[in-house]
């Protein structure tokens, strides 16, 4: 498959997007257009983005916007911070917050990056790391250390979760629906 081109300079490029151009695409991916009703003109074509599009996004956004729901169904959405470290969404809360309650109900996940013009969206499940995983905590330390100036805070009542995607989706507006790309990961997909 080949690679659609990006219009940023490696000059104007932040540091991670560097970073992400190394780190190789990821294999046994179904890259396609995102599923959706003819009227959007989304049609298979040669070129896509390619996953380091998503990947630096993913990985320098502050705040992620969690999307889960309640046992009754209705839907719960909330921003928090947290890390994309080696293609996985990291993130804490309180046991107690709805989110948490929710995941412990179904772990279903959609998350999505605060910008509407620029668009990532990752679906998946959330499944929690244990507190013994100290290489998993060293690494996200240092990351919160990096991206937010402060160290990860872990205290008794929280949990850390781990968003491993499914199915990630990303476009731009100006350039919707010529580079709207849509990965699957069909290891992680369970016939969805």
């Amino acid at each position: 498959m080949a690679k659609a081109k990006t219009r940023e300079s490696p000059a104007t490029k932040p540091k991670s997007a560097a970073k992400s151009a190394m780190a190789p695409e990821p294999k046994d991916v179904k890259v396609g257009p995102p599923q959706a009703p003819a009227l959007y003109g989304l049609k298979p074509r040669k070129q896509y983005l390619p996953w380091s599009h998503a990947r630096e996004r993913l990985e320098r956004s502050r705040n992620y916007w969690i999307c889960t729901a309640r046992p009754d169904g209705r839907p719960h959405s909330i921003p928090v911070w947290g890390f994309f470290v080696d293609d996985v969404l990291y993130f804490g809360t309180s046991l107690d917050s709805r989110k948490a309650r929710n995941l412990e109900h179904n772990p279903a996940v959609s998350v999505h990056l605060e910008s509407g013009d620029d668009v990532v969206i990752i679906e998946g499940e959330a499944q929690k790391i244990p507190k013994s995983d100290k290489q998993i905590f060293s690494k996200l330390n240092a990351a919160s250390k990096t991206k937010y100036n402060m160290p990860l805070i872990i205290v008794h009542e929280s949990v850390l979760y781990a968003v491993r995607h499914r199915v990630v989706l990303s476009w731009t507006e100006k350039d919707f629906p010529i580079n709207a790309t849509r990965w699957q990961f069909p290891a992680r997909d369970k016939g969805r």
